[in-house]
């Protein structure tokens, strides 16, 4: 059986090693409660950390609540629960504010701000959910650093996530991450509630999340934030499944991700799997079969290879499906060989057939992707294995 010590060291690692981290910021790190003022200090000292991890070859992503914080001193509104029409306006007020203070902490750095900012059926749409991707690809490709909130000025409460801690493991899922930062007013998750109970110890990994620990978890809220440890505990559930390892630390602190990897207080949630893994059977498995490729020898043994789908090695077309839609991969003998996500949708997909991948623009009137098929999209028939438990 392991020791704390030696969990501590493998979590560390799970950050210190990851391609794609998430980072997490709420509303009460970032702004003062009672001034309602942005906290640049703490920022910039948030930023160095950021910067950190871009130096060494890792791609970080930003989830940043603040805006309608920020906004509502702005346009004066009074204290306490704001109506949704007000809460919409000061985000619109608080998100210019917000965007700019990132863009400037970055650029002391030489490094470019992007601004997204998503609504739920951006994650959970499958068109949309693509869209949002590619997006986040390109600007992580070209060196930006993307900084995601919520669309508050249009979402309401039928249609948002109604806290930034599911958003970001929502993020993670959609990015790929392979490590999700929750800095948090509290350092951890504990046995008890700490506001309530003297004795309450910190838990310091979470394999299972039962109902139990849920129960433990308790609420929390803040004049400026709506989250609390049992919404973070609703992300560990979205972001583990999704191969994505999680961690709640103190926000609290200066250079928060340094004091994080120096061994400070924290409560890993470790991915239940790969998350290429949970993808991959996440298509393979979960997804309605719409259409079918069909492809010549060439471009099953480019497939076998770990190759991307392309236009000329594919034959026909079967079924109607639109762009994200599941389909499968059929072989010269009619066989399945894989299913992935298209990069098309039937009607331009037809018009690819056979075609290389560099008369795509002049076929199409547009510059769209150079796979039918991306191989990040795409699940072989033979590597399916039995599901995780």
């Amino acid at each position: 059986m392991k020791s704390a010590a030696d969990r501590q060291l493998k979590n560390t690692r799970r950050l210190a090693e990851a391609r794609r981290v998430v980072v997490k910021v709420g509303s009460s790190l970032l702004v003062n409660e009672q001034s309602g003022e942005l906290d640049q200090i703490w920022l910039d000292a948030l930023i160095d950390d950021v910067v950190m991890l871009h130096r060494r070859g890792q791609q970080p992503v930003l989830v940043s609540s603040g805006a309608i914080a920020l906004g509502r001193r702005r346009l004066d509104l009074a204290p306490g629960r704001l109506q949704l029409k007000d809460s919409q306006a000061a985000a619109a007020v608080g998100q210019i504010h917000l965007a700019r203070a990132y863009s400037t902490s970055l650029a002391r750095f030489g490094l470019t701000g992007a601004q997204i900012l998503l609504t739920i059926g951006d994650t959970e749409r499958r068109t949309r959910y693509l869209n949002a991707r590619d997006t986040m690809e390109t600007l992580l490709a070209l060196g930006a650093v993307p900084v995601i909130n919520e669309n508050d000025t249009v979402a309401t409460a039928e249609i948002r996530y109604g806290d930034n801690d599911r958003l970001a493991a929502r993020v993670a899922q959609l990015a790929g991450a392979d490590c999700l930062v929750m800095l948090s007013d509290v350092d951890a998750l504990y046995d008890a509630d700490p506001r309530h109970t003297q004795d309450s110890r910190p838990i310091d990994e979470v394999t299972r999340i039962t109902p139990e620990l849920e129960q433990a978890a308790g609420s929390a809220t803040t004049a400026c934030g709506t989250g609390g440890m049992v919404t973070k505990l609703a992300a560990a559930k979205i972001a583990t499944a999704a191969g994505c390892s999680m961690v709640i630390a103190s926000g609290r602190v200066p250079h928060p991700i340094t004091a994080l990897e120096a061994g400070g207080r924290c409560t890993w949630f470790p991915a239940r799997a790969n998350s290429i893994t949970v993808r991959k059977r996440w298509i393979a498995g979960h997804l309605e079969i719409r259409g079918a490729y069909s492809v010549d020898a060439g471009a099953a043994r480019a497939l076998a290879d770990g190759k991307s789908l392309l236009p000329a090695g594919t034959v026909a077309i079967r079924g109607e499906f639109a762009r994200g839609d599941a389909v499968a991969v059929i072989d010269h003998d009619g066989l399945e060989i894989a299913r992935g996500l298209s990069a098309y949708a039937s009607t331009d997909a037809q018009r690819l057939l056979g075609q290389r991948s560099g008369e795509i623009e002049k076929l199409l009137g547009y510059r769209g992707p150079d796979e039918l098929i991306h191989r990040g999209d795409l699940v072989l028939t033979d590597d399916l294995g039995p599901a995780d438990d």
